[in-house]
């Protein structure tokens, strides 16, 4: 009985010890800075803030209340974000965490705050802000005298909640402990716990640069001109760290999704050619691979010609080892890396078509090269609709598609819904110039947000296939174009601005793909080749306008809308 009453007095001296020791953990951070607050002079006043150490204070704080509610987890967080048209597109063909409820992520959006207004236009940085070369000063840039040009100044009509895709409380205010573990702006590793003032309120530029990025997307873009969360976007594409790694379901071809260190996500396309080989002429345009520098320079054109209906694209040199077999707790693709004969690092995953031993994609010994696009918002949160290009080809070898023995296709297009009103030809039209341009002939699908219905842009997803050949021209691509004789006229104008010598397209491209970190990411011969289909567009248009035409704008005469 005397051992017993001993036992728990002992007991007892060890919680206490433990209690006190806890205490004094808890305390010590505390009273160092207090300590150190006094000797900088502070007198120790916890109540004033400097201004230049507000925001990166706030994020260290957040970075340390993981249990705290009132702000999304780390699951949350990454379901904002989605690249592809299928419903289950958020999983891999490893799911790691369990799917909540949509009302559950829509509750957890609603509490973020949109930014207020529209962005301050900015001009585009020419620095190196997305990790690639310097390219010329401003003052010389024609690139940044282009986006300078009235044609790249029409302002939008105003915004209203309809015309927005997130409508968020602007009255919510943001306090450190009811943030959650995000850790967005501890990206420097220095985990030091700041104290941060109650008062200070956190407004839209704290959030992580995918997030701005998906509160900026509205009825008419994806993203402003001269938006500076672009540019920051495309760093955080080439220098956030990767923290997880798994395919991507569906598809022909290998493409991976990767999770960065804000919990940003993209998609990544691995390098399959180099930029001098060309596709045969005789293949067929569904056989061919996707190329990943064809993403980037397709993000490059589409800003350029002033659509911005590309999701931001960077390329990146991945470590093969490093950045993607060490992270991915995906088996079936871990299990496909191997060590080739030449003593390089391979892998192949696991896809419809292209991924076996013979479609290796393998590293210089394990860097390889590849296309990361940011991620849309998820499908739970911002529905997108999936509509067939009325243009698509027939995908089979010895049959063509109604369009290409119909001369007539397109007056039965312009009565079927959403064709029959509104701008989505002429979108179908911009669309068309678009892959004219690269030479794209994939493209059998295009998406919309659901809740903007059929009176916005269309989204030019998938633009791996472009850029496969430089040294020929395929027409056909311009049949929607020969056949309703319909274009928008802002576009009409920027294709003569950039025939013109001073804003000359293929010098636009050059000095636009300079900033990228793979830079060159097209050869001379592909910058030509856009030149000259320009050139053919502008004949088409030429020799169509230059037609008698009638108030009804006939089917020999080329509208100009």
């Amino acid at each position: 009985m005397i051992l017993f009453r001993k036992f728990r007095v002992l007991i007892l001296m060890v919680f206490l010890v433990a209690c006190t020791m806890h205490i004094m953990i808890d305390l010590l951070p505390k009273l160092e800075k207090r300590a150190t607050g006094a000797e900088s002079g502070d007198g120790g006043c916890q109540c004033a803030h400097h201004t230049g150490g507000e925001s990166q204070g706030w994020g260290k704080q957040r970075a340390r209340t993981a249990a705290e509610a009132g702000w999304p987890n780390k699951h949350t967080l990454r379901i904002l974000q989605d690249f592809s048209n299928e419903p289950s597109s958020n999983l891999t063909s490893h799911s790691l965490e369990k799917i909540t409820t949509a009302g559950d992520r829509a509750d957890s959006f609603r509490r973020m705050k949109t930014s207020a207004g529209k962005a301050d236009d900015h001009k585009p940085l020419m620095g190196d802000a997305s990790g690639g070369r310097i390219v010329p000063s401003r003052a010389v840039s024609r690139l940044s005298r282009l986006f300078e040009h009235p044609l790249y100044k029409v302002e939008l009509p105003p915004l209203t909640d309809d015309d927005t895709l997130f409508n968020v409380n602007n009255d919510i205010r943001f306090y450190p402990r009811a943030t959650g573990n995000q850790g967005w702006h501890n990206e420097d590793g220095n985990e030091d716990e700041e104290e941060f003032s109650p008062t200070e309120e956190v407004t839209a530029e704290s959030y992580p640069n995918w997030l701005r990025f998906h509160i900026g997307i509205n009825r008419y873009e994806l993203y402003s001109r001269h938006s500076p969360v672009l540019d920051a976007l495309l760093k955080d594409l080439v220098t956030q760290r990767i923290t997880s790694v798994a395919m991507k379901s569906g598809g022909t071809q290998l493409k991976l999704i990767m999770t960065f260190q804000n919990y940003g996500q993209a998609l990544f396309k691995p390098m399959k050619q180099t930029r001098e080989q060309e596709t045969p002429p005789d293949f067929f345009y569904f056989s061919d691979f996707e190329r990943h520098n064809a993403e980037i320079a397709a993000f490059h054109l589409d800003r350029i010609l002033d659509f911005r209906r590309v999701p931001p694209v960077a390329g990146r040199l991945v470590n093969m080892t490093r950045e993607i077999r060490d992270l991915t707790r995906d088996k079936k693709l871990w299990r496909t890396f191997f060590i080739s004969p030449a003593n390089n690092v391979c892998f192949y995953g696991e896809c419809s078509y292209y991924c076996s031993t013979e479609h290796a994609l393998c590293g210089k010994p394990d860097q390889i090269e590849g296309s990361l696009a940011a991620f849309l918002p998820d499908l739970n949160l911002a529905k997108r609709k999936t509509w067939r290009n009325p243009w698509r080809r027939s995908y089979h070898k010895r049959k063509k598609a109604e369009w290409e023995v119909d001369p007539d296709y397109c007056d039965e297009v312009k009565q079927t819904p959403p064709y029959d009103r509104g701008t989505r030809l002429l979108d179908i039209m911009d669309m068309t110039i678009f892959d004219f341009l690269m030479g794209n002939m994939d493209r059998h699908h295009y998406e919309t947000f659901e809740k903007f219905g059929n009176d916005t842009f269309i989204i030019h997803l998938d633009n791996g296939r472009g850029f496969g050949k430089h040294s020929h021209d395929e027409l056909s691509i311009l049949v929607p174009l020969s056949q309703c004789c319909r274009m928008r006229k802002s576009t009409y104008l920027r294709l003569q601005l950039l025939a013109k010598e001073e804003y000359q397209l293929s010098s636009m491209m050059e000095e636009s793909l300079l900033r990228d970190r793979l830079s060159p990411i097209l050869i001379q011969p592909h910058l030509q080749a856009m030149d000259r289909r320009l050139r053919l567009v502008l004949v088409f248009i030429w020799k169509k306008l230059s037609t008698n035409t009638t108030k009804d704008c006939p089917h020999a005469a080329l509208c100009i809308c």
